[in-house]
């Protein structure tokens, strides 16, 4: 397969065509502005790592197609939930509704990134854009009327700005010379996706404490019901942890819950929270896990970015760029901020805090504005 050859200039140019990148195309194609997208992957990816996307996510999916048919499409491929419990072992401390929730999708949408992206790629053609793939960019040099990008096979592209959406790793910051401040956890993380049979079921995302970890398990969508992804720390998890792995895991911390028939995906990785010291250097701004990482508790991470993406779309539409940073900064220190008490809380191996963590929680969770207060900082419906 050919590749298609990049133009000579463009006045924006997008490096990563993930769910940040691909959603900031969407929203540039619809003002008519001039971009070139480009990846250096062949071809998208076919595994995930972000698995849910959040009601605030789907209303700007919302906006970026009124008639709703971008949105019922990504629903279509998903599995709406509209609960998330925290448990200790077996026992259920509370319970989070999202079918409260003030928004046209009271619900958190279950759904492999890869349909996301997909999603999001048919919208963009459908407005005449396209990825520009396999493109490498290697280096950016920046002057005062622009910047100039190099790919891995020599080819240059003149852009008047350029957005970094390449992830944690991004050459777009680290051309751009914007600090990354912050630390990693110690644990590491397993990631699987599997078939098995889980006793609460698909209506729900648990969010499981222990002493040795924390561990989500959600819906993921299939015709059988019985796919599901799991997120665990682990001090010793192999490099793609393999279903005995997984089944002693859920044995350990989830005791008699479940019963694992197959992985059909699976990694590990550590997780970060950093955010950007700047979003912007001159003409070249960040977007994504690019400009912020944090624990995946909560799964905000590409709802985040796609946020992030819109939000930059319409500044560079309405060339209020400056704005960009300010309103989307403090949304990314709060995520990360968030994310990280919530992991603290649920990794704690100090069994007086254990105690009381496990005490207060229930008390906690019977307070309607409390449960409707956490429910709507997942569902970043706060971020408008």
């Amino acid at each position: 397969m050919t590749r298609p050859a990049l133009p000579a200039r463009t006045e924006v140019a997008i490096v990563g065509a993930g769910p940040t990148g691909l959603t900031l195309a969407v929203t540039l194609a619809r003002a008519g502005l001039d971009f070139v997208l480009l990846d250096r992957q062949a071809e998208g990816a076919n595994t995930s790592r972000a698995a849910v996307v959040h009601a605030r996510t789907l209303e700007v999916l919302d906006e970026l197609d009124p008639s709703g048919a971008l949105s019922a499409e990504l629903i279509g491929r998903g599995v709406p939930v509209t609960r998330f419990r925290i448990r200790d072992g077996a026992r259920v401390l509370t319970a989070i509704p999202f079918d409260g929730l003030r928004t046209a999708h009271p619900y958190a949408l279950m759904v492999p990134q890869y349909e996301t992206e997909a999603v999001l790629l048919d919208r963009l053609r459908a407005l005449g854009g396209e990825v520009h793939r396999p493109y490498e960019v290697t280096g950016l040099t920046q002057d005062r009327q622009g910047v100039t990008l190099t790919t891995a096979t020599g080819e240059t592209l003149r852009a008047d700005r350029v957005v970094g959406a390449d992830g944690m790793h991004s050459v777009v910051r680290e051309a751009a010379g914007i600090g990354f401040t912050g630390s990693s956890y110690e644990e590491s993380f397993a990631l699987a996706d599997v078939t098995m049979d889980w006793a609460p079921g698909p209506r729900e995302v648990s969010l499981t404490f222990g002493a040795s970890g924390l561990t989500v398990v959600a819906p993921l969508p299939g015709e059988d019901g019985r796919r599901y992804r799991i997120v665990a720390t682990a001090d010793r998890a192999p490099a793609e942890p393999e279903l005995g792995f997984v089944q002693a895991l859920l044995d350990e911390r989830a005791p008699g819950q479940a019963r694992v028939t197959g992985v059909l995906w699976s990694s590990r990785f550590h997780v970060h929270h950093r955010v950007a010291d700047r979003y912007r250097a001159g003409r070249m701004v960040l977007a994504g896990d690019a400009a912020h990482v944090h624990s995946p508790a909560g799964g905000q991470g590409m709802n985040t970015g796609i946020q992030d993406a819109h939000a930059l779309g319409r500044a560079l539409t309405n060339g209020r760029l400056d704005a960009y940073e300010a309103t989307r900064r403090p949304v990314a220190l709060r995520v990360v901020a968030f994310t990280d008490r919530m992991t603290r809380i649920a990794t704690t191996r100090n069994p007086v805090l254990r105690a009381v963590r496990n005490t207060a929680l229930p008390v906690l969770g019977r307070v309607p504005a409390l449960r409707n207060r956490l429910a709507t900082e997942l569902a970043e419906l706060d971020y408008r």
